[in-house]
């Protein structure tokens, strides 16, 4: 199952969690631990950090990670203000990987757009270091990837205490920013999001910049492209962007209304061990593990 399903349609498939002080008692299903959650364990996102990006077949909804990689997104959001994507494209669809878009021609000497008042170059942010702002919500399981997993500021997440660092991780709907040999070569002006299974290798070595949280079955169904790493071949290939504006710039009234889970509280340590042990009939055996990537983060419509 995917991690970004909206509200009721993730609550049909939900499995059962470990109650909480009784072993006689019959464990919660995912479904009762979200009925039972508070207002106080959702968030809505920030509008200022949240994009829209319009296609033809409808709205992606993407979140940005500025406690992460606070100079791409500060210039993600210029180049948004200054309307740099729209009317560019979707570039690229490869199998099990990712879905690009940008500049079609950002490689075309004289061809490629102008990035306007945006930063040209921006210092690589595949990390950040400790700090004692740093939110983490930290899981026990084992991953093969780091030292330790968990959920920092609604996005999955790992850190070595060797390193002092932290990290997001290329979990399915991750959104980062697409470079060239030099760690140093992206700016946000190209972005992907990961339709794959989990390309962890891709972490600390590219700036994760944000995930989607509505719309990814507008990405993931593309026509995967028959070029060079599933780039587009021809150009009428192309998926055209409309525009993207940053969430902040919409009228309230067009904007799309929907809180998330927050990934700081009991009720979210509830739902990840409802999906480390699933205990519905249908399962003989507990997994008694669960990868970061797998942890549901739900979200929910609000009503107008």
């Amino acid at each position: 199952m995917k991690p970004l399903m909206i509200g009721l349609a993730l609550l049909v498939t939900a499995t059962t969690a470990a109650a909480a002080d009784d072993p006689a008692a019959k464990p919660r299903t995912m479904t009762e631990i979200l009925l039972a959650s508070t207002a106080s364990d959702w968030r809505t996102p920030d509008p200022q950090n949240t994009l829209y990006m319009e296609l033809a077949a409808g709205r992606v909804v993407i979140e940005l990670a500025p406690n992460f990689a606070p100079r791409h997104v500060a210039n993600i959001r210029k180049l948004v203000s200054e309307h740099y994507f729209d009317g560019l494209t979707i570039n690229r669809s490869q199998d099990n990987f990712v879905v690009q878009w940008g500049d079609a021609n950002g490689e075309e000497p004289g061809m490629a757009r102008s990035l306007g008042s945006a930063e040209p170059k921006l210092p690589a942010e595949f990390t950040r270091m400790f700090s004692q702002d740093l939110d983490f919500r930290r899981i026990a399981d084992i991953d093969g990837w780091a030292p330790q997993i968990g959920f920092s500021w609604g996005m999955p997440a790992a850190r070595s205490h060797k390193t002092r660092q932290a990290w997001l991780t290329h979990c399915y709907g991750m959104v980062g920013a697409g470079r060239g040999g030099a760690p140093d070569s992206s700016t946000g002006s190209e972005l992907y999001v990961v339709i794959g299974q989990s390309p962890r290798q891709l972490d600390r070595n590219i700036t994760a910049v944000g995930r989607v949280l509505i719309g990814m079955e507008l990405l993931s169904v593309l026509p995967r492209g028959t070029g060079p790493l599933g780039f587009y071949e021809k150009a009428e290939q192309r998926v055209p962007i409309t525009r993207i504006r940053l969430a902040a710039d919409v009228p309230e009234s067009e904007r799309t209304r929907f809180e998330l889970l927050r990934t700081d509280t009991e009720t979210f340590d509830a739902l990840v061990e409802s999906r480390r042990n699933r205990r519905d009939d249908w399962y003989l055996n507990l997994a008694g593990h669960i990868d970061v990537c797998n942890v549901p983060l739900p979200v929910r419509p609000i009503s107008k």
